[in-house]
């Protein structure tokens, strides 16, 4: 079994379990990409929580089970050789318990890696993984990260078309572009010790938090943890479902939609039993692209809710928040002006 070296729970942050939670909801949309009305439902999901989920995606089931496969493999090495096959992160690499520098941790380790001209690889990870035996992690990474850029960029346009934006590229051109600042993240939470005698609490695999870039895929075993906070402040969990994709609305997003769609806040909670893996793809605009609102999207006399920032500026001040920070409140034109 999988397992992190010389587990501790000291200093790991709990979450009470009864606190404004809604354990019952099942309103997450599935959204089948190979319907005519599409558009459509990704619109209005995005519009009403931020994430949804999506089948009928086209990423073969080979290429993602044989991720998840190399994934346990490398997960299940000895810390100093994940360390020294990856690189101890900063910010890419590979990491344990530790979220970030400024303090965030979660019962996880990862790693974290930059992909490449919006998805033909992840460099400079890629090439320790390379060297220190793990080229059937660097093999199936290359098929994964092209296929779901794919359907990355698929689904941009697809909004685009539902909010009747002219420029089918408008938000896919984001991402695509070579130079776009596009992330990739693997995820292992192993089994947590039960909390003795704190009924009612959960053990934090990764913290709240809302994804900064414009979208992101997230795929995981079979093995449940991940949350997402209503807009009213409960949180309801995420039926886990390893043949599909679940999608995130980013902050970038909410900024060039002024708001329309909304970023969603998400947590992962450690299980006690099973480990959970997940894979993520963050779809980045390029460093000098300039966020603000698509002016097809702004109703005569409606202003901006954000000023103008480029995504370099935002990835920066970004570094210097904790998780659960309102990371686009500085950008705020109440706020920062």
């Amino acid at each position: 079994m999988v397992v992190l070296e010389n587990p501790a729970l000291e200093h790991l942050p709990l979450v009470n379990l009864h606190a404004k939670q809604t354990p019952s909801f099942s309103g997450i949309p599935t959204i089948d990409l190979s319907r005519p009305n599409a558009a459509a439902l990704l619109v209005r999901a995005c519009e009403d929580l931020g994430f949804f989920k999506v089948i009928g995606h086209g990423v073969p089931q080979d290429v993602m089970s044989r991720l998840e496969a190399a994934a346990v493999d490398f997960f299940s090495r000895p810390l100093a050789d994940k360390e020294r096959a990856a690189g101890v992160a900063n910010p890419v690499g590979y990491g344990s318990k530790k979220i970030g520098p400024n303090g965030d941790v979660g019962w996880v380790e990862y790693l974290l890696m930059q992909v490449k001209g919006g998805g033909r690889g992840a460099e400079p990870v890629s090439a320790l993984l390379k060297q220190q035996g793990a080229e059937e992690l660097c093999s199936v990474l290359e098929a994964y990260l092209w296929t779901v850029r794919r359907l990355a960029c698929r689904m941009l346009e697809l909004m685009a078309e539902g909010l009747g934006v002219p420029q089918r590229d408008a938000f896919s051109r984001l991402v695509a572009d070579e130079e776009s600042d596009c992330m990739f993240r693997l995820n292992h939470y192993p089994p947590c010790p039960p909390l003795q005698g704190m009924p009612g609490c959960g053990l934090t695999g990764f913290g709240e938090h809302t994804d900064p870039q414009v979208i992101s895929l997230l795929r995981s075993n079979n093995t449940s943890g991940l949350q997402i906070s209503l807009r009213d402040g409960s949180w309801v969990p995420v039926p886990p479902d390893q043949s599909s994709f679940f999608v995130n609305v980013g902050d970038s997003m909410q900024v060039l939609t002024n708001g329309r769609f909304r970023s969603v806040r998400h947590r992962v909670l450690a299980n006690t039993s099973k480990p959970r893996f997940s894979m993520i793809y963050f779809g980045g605009p390029p460093p000098r692209e300039r966020l603000a609102p698509i002016p097809g999207l702004m109703g005569e006399g409606e202003e901006s809710l954000y000023r103008e920032f480029t995504w370099s500026e935002y990835k920066k001040a970004a570094y210097t928040t904790r998780l659960a920070d309102n990371r686009l409140g500085q950008f705020e034109r109440w706020r920062g002006q």
